[in-house]
């Protein structure tokens, strides 16, 4: 049996009586610390930042380690919590490991990654590896890489959450060709987390997969919210809407951070970035005020017309 609180549709609408602002989603949705958007996990009714960090490509030895660590301090400064990795990252875990022994105000740190590898033993010895390359006795979030073996390791990983090795069990996929096969995995298995593509660009996840994670209680993370930096392209020189302002956005990544964060099943998004300029940037974009269903429309009629 699948251990929910309550579904993040039913949760909505026990917490009509909360007052909801112009163009802002119900502060039940949306609960608001320190100016910091916080989503819900679904299942524990845990409350976590909606801004994450990704590190693929970005936490790599390309990147000076002093420049990473500031980024590291800069995104827990400014309230972030879950930091997605992977042993498909090259080096990001082990780097993630050793940035987070000097960095600050890290205690609210929410410690994701992946096992992507066949095969039970090996699977256990990955993700064995992948919590003493990031320095956690106990995972926040392991999740199965783009569906990987996944039969085995959702057995492996069910025992682990039981044994209190790992808080929380999801999987991934940033590839459409796996989403028929996902989307009967999240009608059949227990999970808490699922982690899958959308952006402004790339609606395709929002036919389905992402209502069915609101119906089944399911956390979602966001990754590739730029659409690989594509987005940022479509709109280089365009100005930002003055109406902006209406959902407190300085920046076209802001703008379209916010976009996603008004989706009502989304609970984490997933930048990935080794500039701090840009972790500062993206920061913003999860805090404020967030677009209504009435805004998010607005907003992309404005990109489609650029």
């Amino acid at each position: 049996m699948k251990q929910l609180t309550l579904s993040r549709r039913n949760f909505i609408k026990h917490a009509c009586a909360v007052p909801v602002a112009a163009g802002v989603l119900p502060g039940a949705l949306s609960a608001m610390t320190g100016n910091v958007i916080k989503r819900t996990i679904p299942s524990s009714g845990e409350e976590i930042s909606i801004l994450g960090m990704g590190t693929y490509s970005t936490f790599s030895h390309a990147t000076p380690m002093e420049q990473l660590g500031e980024v590291m301090q800069a995104f827990f400064d400014h309230g972030g919590q879950m930091i997605d990795s992977s042993p498909m990252y090259g080096p990001a875990e082990g780097i993630v490991g050793e940035l987070l022994k000097t960095t600050e105000n890290t205690s609210a740190l929410f410690a994701a990654t992946k096992v992507w590898i066949d095969g039970r033993e090996d699977g256990v010895r990955q993700m064995n590896e992948s919590m003493r390359l990031m320095g956690v006795e106990t995972m926040d979030l392991m999740q199965i890489h783009n569906l990987r073996d996944w039969k085995v390791h959702l057995r492996t990983l069910k025992e682990w959450k039981e044994q209190g090795r790992i808080r929380y069990l999801g999987i991934t996929t940033s590839h459409g060709r796996f989403h028929g096969e996902l989307e009967a995995i999240m009608k059949t298995e227990p999970l808490d987390f699922v982690q899958l593509t959308y952006s402004a660009a790339n609606r395709v996840t929002d036919a389905r997969l992402l209502p069915l994670a609101q119906d089944m209680g399911i956390a979602t993370i966001i990754n590739r919210p730029y659409q690989g930096g594509s987005l940022f392209g479509k709109v280089k020189g365009k100005p930002l809407p003055d109406w902006a302002g209406e959902i407190d956005c300085t920046s076209w990544g802001q703008f379209f951070l916010k976009f996603i964060a008004g989706h009502p099943a989304v609970t984490c998004i997933i930048p990935a970035t080794s500039r701090v300029k840009h972790v500062l940037d993206n920061m913003m974009g999860g805090k404020g005020r967030v677009p209504d269903a009435t805004m998010r429309k607005r907003m992309l009629s404005y990109l489609e017309a650029l």
